[in-house]
């Protein structure tokens, strides 16, 4: 009896620790009040900008559940991106400091940190020693930290950058909330630096230069409010409010032919239907022949029609001229 009670505690511990363990890794705030809150309550959080949420922060899972659209989830990621590196196809010059690479670009999720490793190759008439790397001032609640990978010519250092969390209005108010803000890293005793160009996932843009709510919206602490249209069964969405559901292609004066809902710019058709506008239908009982072929085995059914193989023809491929 004990071994088979030992056997069920075990399966009863595979059966929930997953769980537990995805609950525990998964702790969002959902009485959170604002997105800025839901965002920094965990990796995994997410927040629904739909007018009509229920749920607003949760995971993406818990909020699709909840009948949130995948459009209305703002779940910011980050990323690192190599923007130059040093061109020089010359010999390198022995006495030159050099670094790779010499301009990165990076989006960050608060509370999320990314990293690149930084290589630095040393004049050869300068020892080896512990390099001091110096930033240029940085945005309030970002930090820059730093870790040798190698400690030999040439070095590689770590660069893990951090945004604790979204700017308060109460941080310094002559810098912009979400980025982009430009940050130089340069070795102690040189002059040659490494542009950062950091910017907050948090943000009301889709890219440093494009605008605000994609020009369809106002952005408040950091989030967008998308514009409300006369025609209320039409609106905004998405994080930047670059989504609608009227910009789709019409037929007969119906969006999506009627046969489907648009969605950010593209058609979803409805079961059975397919194409760009949604008006070819997949049924094929107007393309069975008398026999109950398809197009009777001469032609292809497409759209409910059939395209008959010459020299057949009719409705169904069944005429053949004599």
């Amino acid at each position: 009896m004990s071994v088979k009670l030992l056997g069920y505690l075990c399966l009863l511990l595979v059966a929930l620790c997953p769980s537990w363990a995805e609950q525990q890794q998964q702790q969002c705030l959902t009485s959170a009040n604002n997105c800025d809150e839901c965002i920094q309550s965990g990796p995994a959080c997410a927040w629904c900008i739909g007018p009509h949420a229920n749920t607003r922060c949760h995971t993406v899972k818990g909020l699709r559940r909840a009948g949130c659209r995948r459009s209305d989830m703002y779940n910011p990621q980050g990323r690192v991106q190599v923007v130059k590196n040093d061109s020089s196809t010359g010999p390198a010059n022995a006495k030159a400091l050099s670094l790779q690479p010499r301009e990165v670009s990076l989006r960050l999720r608060p509370g999320v940190s990314q990293s690149f490793p930084l290589t630095i190759t040393m004049p050869t008439d300068q020892p080896i020693t512990e390099l001091t790397m110096v930033t240029s001032p940085v945005p309030a609640g970002v930090n820059i930290t730093f870790s040798n990978i190698m400690n030999e010519n040439p070095l590689v250092v770590q660069v893990t950058v951090e945004a604790a969390q979204c700017p308060s209005e109460r941080d310094d108010l002559t810098q912009n909330r979400t980025g982009p803000w430009p940050v130089h890293i340069t070795p102690r005793g040189f002059a040659l630096s490494v542009k950062l160009e950091i910017t907050l996932e948090y943000s009301c843009r889709s890219g440093p230069k494009a605008p605000v709510c994609s020009g369809r919206g106002k952005c408040e602490e950091g989030f967008c409010m998308c514009d409300v249209r006369m025609i209320p069964e039409e609106r905004y969405s998405g994080q930047y409010c670059e989504c609608n559901n009227f910009d789709c292609p019409y037929h007969n004066g119906r969006i999506c032919g009627g046969h489907g809902r648009c969605e950010c710019g593209r058609c979803r058709c409805d079961d059975d239907w397919t194409g760009e506008d949604c008006i070819c239908t997949m049924e094929s009982a107007s393309c069975l022949s008398k026999n109950q072929k398809l197009c009777d085995d001469k032609g292809m059914c497409q759209c409910g029609v059939c395209k008959c193989e010459r020299p057949y023809g009719g409705r169904t491929c069944e005429d053949f001229p004599f």
